[in-house]
C-alpha cells in the first residue's frame, strides 16, 4: 500500500510538472504575440493519509501531533497576468495600445462579443475597423451631423476617399480700416433716360405700361420690345462690369416690372435708416410724368454706377435707350472688398461689401456698410445692408454682429442661408485711406475625408482635404470585476466567463478604463527571465518524481526477490 501511494503521489508530480511546463512554453512561444497575457499555474496539497488525529495534553503527559502522509499536489489555479505589457510604436494609426485597463470590444459572428488587449486594428474593404481575423471593432457611432450617438455600440467605419463634406458659412468676420477724415457721403448717383411713349396711349409712359407698348418718345413708331424678347442687363458698378441678369417679357410685363428687375441688377437698396438724398428721390429706379425713367443709386463713390449704350440687349441686339448720368454722382469716403462664402452643398458665392461714410460728430464717426451676392438665387442680388459705429478712439461702439439671410431658393442647400457678420475687427483709425478685408470665414467648399487621428479617449477625428476636421466615432472599452474569470476564446480575444462578472462599457480614460495611444502596440508582457527559470525549476521537479518512481521500483524488485 505504501509504495503504491508512493507510486501515484509521484505520477501525480509527474503530470503537474507537465501542466507547468506546459504553461511556462505558452508564454514563452508568445513573447511576441502583441497584447499577449502570460499565465501562471498555482499548486494546493491535496488530501492526506492520516494515520492518527494526535491526542490532546494530559495531567501525565504531553499531547502527540497528527501523523498523516500527503498524497501529492493538485493544479489550484492556472490564472492570467493582466499586468501592463511595454508599448512599442508602429507607422498605422489604426494600430491602439490599452495604457491602463480594460480591452477592446469586438464583434465576432459566432460568438457574439469578444474582448482582447490587442489593438492591431486595420481598415478592411468596407472602410470598417477590423482585427486581423476580420472581426469588428465597436464603439459608438455618429449622427448625421456627427454628434456621437452613446445610445448602442455599432461596428467603428471611417470612410477614407468615400466621404465628402462641406461646410456653410455661418460667420464672417471683417477686417480693415474707415477712415474718419473721409468726405460724408450726401447724394448717390442719379441716372435719367430719355423720354418714353406708351403706344396704346399717346401719352408719357408711366409705371403700369406694358413693355410690349413702350417706345422711344423720339421714335414713338418703333416698340423697344415685344412679347417673347428676353431682356439681358449688365451695368457697370464701381467700374467693374456687374453680373447679366434676364428678364422674360410677357403679355402682362409692365414697365414697373422694367424697373425692379434693373434695380435689382444694381442691387440698389433703400428704406429702412438709410436716409433720402436732398433732391427728394429715393433710391430705386422709377419713372416720371415725363416719361424719363430715373435710377438712383446709393451713396458713397464704390457705388457709382453707369448704364452706357449697349448694357441693355434683347435677342443679342442692343436696345437704344440712352441714360444721362448728369452732375450728381455717388460721393463720400467709401472701400468695397468682394470675398466668397460657401452654402451647405460648398457652392462658393461672392459676395461684395461697400461701406461708405453716412455722418460724423464730434465724437462718432457713422459708416454705412451694404452686401450684395449676383450668385444668390432669385432676382435681387442685394442682401442687406447696416451701419458701424466708431467712438473718438477708432473703436467699434455700436453692436458689431449682425445676421443676414442669403436666398438659395433655386437650389437644394439650406435656404435660407444665414450668416453673421462681425465687424468689430474694423478699426476706425486710418491715415491712408479707407479699407475692407475678410480676416475668416467659417465655410468651405466640398472636401473628401482623406485621414483620421485616434485621441487617447478614443474619439476618431477625421481630416477632409478642405481643412474640415469632424468626429467619425468612438472606440469603447470593456472592465470586468475579476478579469482573471475571462475564458480564453483564441486569436487573442476573451470570452465573458461565469467568473469573470457582465462587462462594464465605458470611454477610454473614464470610469477607471485605461486611454488609448495611436500609432503603438502593447507588447506580450511575457517575462522570459523568470519563464526560463520556472522551466528549470518544473524541469528538476520532474525529474525528482522520476527518481522516486524509479526508487519505488527498485524496492518493488527487492521484495520480488524475497521469494526465490
Amino acid at each position: 500500500m505504501g509504495l503504491t501511494s508512493a507510486l501515484n503521489t509521484s505520477l501525480n508530480g509527474l503530470s503537474l510538472n507537465e501542466t507547468e511546463i506546459n504553461v511556462l512554453g505558452n508564454n514563452i512561444s508568445n513573447a511576441g504575440t502583441t497584447g499577449f497575457k502570460q499565465s501562471n499555474v498555482a499548486f494546493a496539497t491535496q488530501l492526506a493519509n492520516t494515520l492518527s488525529f494526535g491526542s490532546a495534553p494530559s495531567s501525565t503527559d504531553g499531547g502527540t501531533n497528527p501523523r498523516q502522509i500527503g498524497l501529492g499536489a493538485q493544479v489550484a489555479a492556472i490564472s492570467a497576468d493582466f499586468s501592463q505589457g511595454s508599448i512599442s510604436a508602429s507607422s498605422s494609426p489604426s494600430d491602439l495600445a490599452i495604457q491602463g485597463d480594460g480591452f477592446f470590444v469586438l464583434k465576432d459572428s459566432g460568438a457574439g462579443q469578444v474582448y482582447t488587449r490587442d489593438g492591431n486594428f486595420s481598415l478592411d474593404s468596407a472602410n470598417e475597423l477590423t482585427n486581423s481575423s476580420g472581426q469588428q471593432v465597436l464603439g459608438y457611432g455618429v449622427d448625421s451631423n456627427f454628434n456621437l450617438v452613446t445610445t448602442g455600440l455599432k461596428p467603428l467605419s471611417i470612410p477614407l476617399g468615400s466621404l465628402h463634406l462641406a461646410q456653410q458659412t455661418k460667420n464672417i468676420q471683417m477686417g480693415g480700416a474707415l477712415s474718419p477724415q473721409g468726405v460724408v457721403a450726401t447724394q448717390g448717383t442719379l441716372q435719367t433716360s430719355e423720354g418714353m411713349t406708351d403706344t396704346s396711349t399717346a401719352a408719357a409712359a408711366t409705371a403700369g405700361t406694358l413693355l410690349s407698348n413702350l417706345s422711344r418718345t423720339a421714335a414713338p413708331a418703333v416698340h423697344l420690345f415685344n412679347v417673347g424678347d428676353v431682356i439681358n442687363f449688365a451695368p457697370t458698378k464701381g467700374g467693374i462690369t456687374m453680373n447679366t441678369k434676364s428678364l422674360t417679357v410677357t403679355a402682362t410685363t409692365k414697365v414697373s416690372d422694367l424697373e425692379a428687375f434693373m434695380g435689382n441688377t444694381l442691387g440698389l437698396q433703400s428704406g429702412g435708416t438709410i436716409p433720402v438724398d436732398a433732391d427728394g428721390i429715393p433710391v430705386g429706379v422709377s419713372i416720371n410724368a415725363s416719361g424719363d425713367m430715373l435710377i438712383k443709386g446709393n451713396r458713397g463713390s464704390a457705388n457709382d454706377f453707369d448704364v452706357p449704350i449697349g448694357s441693355i440687349t434683347v435677342n443679342g441686339s442692343t436696345v437704344p435707350i440712352t441714360f444721362t448720368p448728369g452732375a450728381q454722382r455717388a460721393n463720400g469716403g467709401s472701400a468695397t472688398t468682394t470675398f466668397t462664402v460657401y452654402d451647405s452643398l460648398g457652392t462658393p458665392l461672392n459676395v461684395r461689401m461697400t461701406a461708405y461714410m453716412e455722418s460724423q460728430t464730434a465724437n462718432k464717426t457713422t459708416y454705412r456698410y451694404t452686401l450684395e451676392s449676383a450668385d444668390q438665387s432669385g432676382a435681387a442680388i442685394a442682401i442687406g445692408n447696416g451701419t458701424i459705429d466708431f467712438d473718438n478712439q477708432g473703436h467699434v461702439s455700436s453692436v458689431p454682429t449682425a445676421q443676414f439671410a442669403i436666398n438659395r431658393s433655386s437650389t437644394s442647400a439650406v435656404n435660407p442661408m444665414l450668416v453673421t457678420i462681425d465687424v468689430s475687427q474694423i478699426s476706425g483709425i486710418s491715415s491712408t485711406g479707407s479699407t475692407l478685408n475678410l480676416v475668416k470665414q467659417d465655410g468651405t467648399s466640398p472636401g473628401t475625408l482623406t485621414s483620421y487621428v485616434i485621441d487617447e479617449h478614443g474619439i476618431i477625428n477625421g481630416s477632409f482635404d478642405n481643412g474640415i476636421i469632424r468626429t467619425l466615432g468612438q472606440v469603447v472599452m470593456a472592465r470586468f470585476p475579476n478579469p482573471q474569470g475571462l475564458v480564453q476564446a483564441g486569436n487573442n480575444n476573451f470570452q465573458q466567463g461565469i467568473a469573470s462578472g457582465l462587462p462594464q462599457l465605458t470611454v477610454p480614460g473614464a470610469f477607471g478604463a485605461g486611454t488609448l495611444r495611436a500609432g503603438a502596440l502593447e507588447q506580450s508582457n511575457t517575462d522570459i527571465g523568470k519563464n526560463l527559470v520556472d522551466l528549470i525549476v518544473a524541469s528538476t521537479n520532474y525529474q525528482g518524481n522520476a527518481r522516486v518512481i524509479s526508487s519505488v521500483d527498485q524496492l518493488v524488485n527487492v521484495l520480488l526477490t524475497l521469494g526465490r
